[in-house]
């Protein structure tokens, strides 16, 4: 049965199927619409007409219909503009300046560069007051440096995979930097800083490197006073690579150390807010307002957000986690006597 459609309708529905990828094929059209070939052809004249339009009016629009002489049909390539949108740019604005991530040098160039991507150019002045308040404000860290150059290095590196020698600043007392060479796997962001995810090597006595411990080390970029490519390359077999994104999921505050499993007691209001917190989170048993839990974390920044939580939680196993949070809470105590 031909069920007619008016211009319009039919045009939005040979729009429609062009960008799910469908070929279009001008006698099937006529057949399905009920009109000649001729209306087809005008109804693809026309969406090329509006193409024609947004590749102007959008910088970076270059989709276009062709005719495809081995699927005998008109079909759609190019792309649609890659830039973001009008809310995508407040949003990523604020996210950044919530991130405290830069120097306020370097914030403000950022967010001058996404601001005047806004289209229509009207809305740059709509986005621009929007974060006025938050840009002049804008409070550095404690001890801000300029990293862009840095993490561009260091991503390189990462990709090319070249050992690395680096002289880093640890916290606490000694302020004395100490060397490590390094194989560079991944930068990740937490907390206010970027950090570099890296396996310590040393030297064997054949000349080759081995790694220190089967779990990456943690360092603060910032706190990489200097660094050098060397020579020795290392390979990562894709089945051993090291995945940024299964990584975060299980360390908290960019604490490192081995990777393990630990049950606790939630008594909380908001369960939901701790399985956002650790992905790996499994909820094993509900009772009223207790939620038993299991998840898979490295190192001991799992300790300091447990004790952030305060009477909320009661770690459950390994047994030594659970005398680590005892022994901290005495000390705690033992301060307010």
């Amino acid at each position: 049965m031909i069920v007619k459609h008016s211009k319009n309708a039919r045009v939005l529905d040979l729009y429609e199927r062009l960008c799910s990828g469908r070929v279009i094929c001008k006698a099937e059209e006529a057949h399905r619409f009920g009109v000649d070939e001729r209306s087809i052809q005008r109804d693809i004249d026309d969406i090329r007409a509006f193409l024609g339009e947004r590749a102007v009016s959008e910088a970076g629009d270059t989709r276009r219909v062709v005719y495809d002489r081995q699927q005998k049909g008109f079909r759609l390539i190019g792309y649609q503009s890659p830039l973001m949108t009008n809310s995508e740019i407040l949003a990523v604005s604020k996210i950044l300046l919530e991130s405290r991530a830069f120097t306020k040098r370097e914030m403000s160039e950022i967010l001058d560069k996404l601001i005047a991507g806004c289209v229509p150019i009207r809305n740059m002045k709509l986005v621009t007051d929007l974060l006025a308040n938050e840009k002049f404000h804008y409070v550095e860290l404690t001890n801000p440096v300029g990293i862009q150059e840095k993490l561009w290095d260091i991503g390189e590196n990462i990709q090319q995979r070249h050992l690395m020698q680096i002289s880093y600043t640890k916290q606490g007392d000694n302020p004395a930097p100490v060397t490590r060479i390094v194989e560079p796997v991944s930068i990740l962001f937490s907390e206010y800083y970027f950090y570099l995810n890296a396996y310590i090597v040393t030297k064997q006595a054949d000349g080759k490197y081995e790694r220190k411990y089967d779990y990456p080390a943690i360092f603060r970029v910032d706190r990489i006073e200097s660094y050098m490519v060397m020579e020795e390359r290392f390979t990562l077999p894709y089945a051993n690579r090291f995945q940024e994104g299964e990584f975060r999921k299980r360390v908290q505050f960019m604490y490192p150390g081995k990777l393990e499993k630990i049950r606790f007691r939630y008594t909380g209001e908001s369960v939901d807010a701790v399985l956002d917190r650790l992905p790996t989170a499994k909820l094993l048993s509900q009772a009223d307002h207790s939620f038993e839990i299991e998840a898979e974390v490295y190192g001991k920044g799992i300790v300091m957000w447990f004790l952030s939580q305060g009477d909320k939680i009661e770690v459950l196993s390994p047994e030594y986690m659970r005398g680590k949070m005892r022994e901290t809470i005495l000390d705690m105590l033992e301060r307010y006597r």
